[in-house]
C-alpha cells in the first residue's frame, strides 16, 4: 500500500512503507477517475520512503489511461 504524489505519461512517484531496491521491475496498481490501472514500472529513484517508478508497457491497455488522465490534467490547469 501507498500513496500516489505525483503522476506523468512517464511514470509515478509514490510514498511506500517498504523498501523496494533500486532497477527492481514492480506492479503498480491505483486507481485513476477513468478506472483501475495495473501496469509494471522500474524503481528509477529512491529518497527516503519517496520512490520514483518509471512505466515499462508503452502501448499497454493502461498506459492508455494514464495518457487520458494525464491530457485531462492538462486541460483543467491550462483552462486556470
Amino acid at each position: 500500500m501507498g500513496r500516489t504524489v505525483d503522476i506523468s505519461e512517464q511514470g509515478l512517484a509514490g510514498m511506500v512503507q517498504i523498501e523496494i531496491p533500486l532497477d527492481q521491475v514492480v506492479r503498480l496498481e491505483f486507481e485513476l477517475p477513468l478506472g483501475v490501472v495495473s501496469i509494471r514500472a522500474l524503481v528509477r529513484q529512491r529518497s527516503a520512503f519517496r520512490y520514483g517508478f518509471q512505466f515499462v508497457e508503452p502501448g499497454s491497455y493502461a498506459q492508455e489511461l494514464i495518457n487520458r488522465f494525464c491530457d485531462e490534467l492538462k486541460l483543467r490547469n491550462a483552462s486556470r
